[in-house]
């Protein structure tokens, strides 16, 4: 008979429960570590971009915000355009993006056969991780020129009464820049909207439908309302990744200094104005007023997320209303 001894037990369990209490102190302090180095890291960027936007600051003050002039001979510069250019692009992509993706991130849940789902889902996923230098050249070599001798006269010709669709078509300008940010955000979209959708409980579905729905109707009254405030976090996600793309924008935009008159002329935007022109700037004040753009962009990100937030806990405080 083994007689157990009750002090080596209870060491045993003080032991333990030390070394419990080491793991989790190690961990607790690992991640306050981490959330501290994202926030110094943070703090770090900001400050570094508005110091070296200050002497623009200094100097144009407000008025930069308004003003369209940029030149780097004369020292005046304005970022009104490319305020413009940039909200401009990235709403008129939000416009295109987001219907597809959602209807991609339906067909996928909803009704594509089982076999199907996974391999789509892949390639939607693994659009996302084209380079935006790839899909630049894309759209230099092939959308552009097709936009330009198939898509834009079409458009003249039964939307030209509208003067934001009257011109001359262009292998370059605002729409190919539209259509490159559109093909970069619908990928982050549907993949958030197929995880949101998947996450609907399936007895409100199935529960819906026994009621006499349609699927159309299960979809438009149970399903996107259960999932309102992650799609709007969603789309707000895919507006920040199409403000700050450069690259593809610079390739396909045109790079005019003048505001577009209408869908096919060429124009600019800040982010890519950035990545042209910050590494041969003239002079100090045109380096500057490239931070200063940086700034602007940094502002638009943190309103657009504080937007998002604010938007997301409405829709959850009028769902648990319900």
């Amino acid at each position: 008979m083994t007689v157990r001894n009750p002090t080596s037990d209870r060491d045993f369990h003080l032991a333990g429960d030390a070394r419990n209490r080491l793991g989790d102190r190690a961990l607790l302090g690992a991640a306050a570590f981490a959330v501290a180095g994202l926030v110094l890291l943070m703090v770090l960027l900001i400050y570094k971009v508005v110091d070296q936007a200050m002497p623009a600051i200094r100097e144009f003050g407000l008025s930069f915000l308004t003003g369209t002039t940029w030149n780097a001979v004369t020292n005046q510069f304005g970022a009104l355009d490319l305020i413009w250019g940039t909200l401009a692009t990235s709403l008129f992509a939000l416009v295109i993006a987001v219907p597809i993706a959602v209807a991609i991130a339906l067909f996928l849940t909803e009704l594509a056969p089982r076999v199907l789902r996974t391999p789509i889902g892949m390639l939607v996923e693994l659009l996302a991780a084209i380079p935006s230098v790839v899909l630049g050249l894309w759209g230099i070599v092939v959308m552009g020129p097709f936009l330009q001798a198939h898509v834009e006269p079409w458009m003249i010709a039964h939307l030209g009464f509208l003067p934001f669709f009257d011109g001359f078509p262009s292998a370059v300008g605002l729409l190919p820049a539209c259509l490159i940010l559109s093909v970069m955000v619908v990928p982050i979209v549907a993949s958030i909207t197929r995880e949101l959708l998947s996450s609907v409980p399936s007895d409100l579905k199935a529960g819906s439908l026994a009621l006499g729905s349609t699927r159309w109707e299960m979809v438009r009254r149970v399903m996107l309302p259960q999932i309102t405030g992650g799609l709007v976090a969603g789309v707000m996600l895919g507006f920040a990744r199409a403000i700050g793309e450069a690259i593809a924008v610079t390739q396909v935009i045109g790079g005019s200094l003048v505001r577009p008159e209408n869908i096919y002329a060429p124009a600019d935007t800040m982010a890519a104005r950035l990545a042209a022109q910050y590494a041969g700037t003239a002079t100090s004040l045109q380096k500057a007023s490239l931070a200063y753009l940086a700034v602007i962009l940094l502002a638009i990100s943190l309103i657009t997320n504080l937007v998002a937030q604010l938007i997301v806990r409405r829709m959850q405080r009028k769902l648990g209303a319900r």
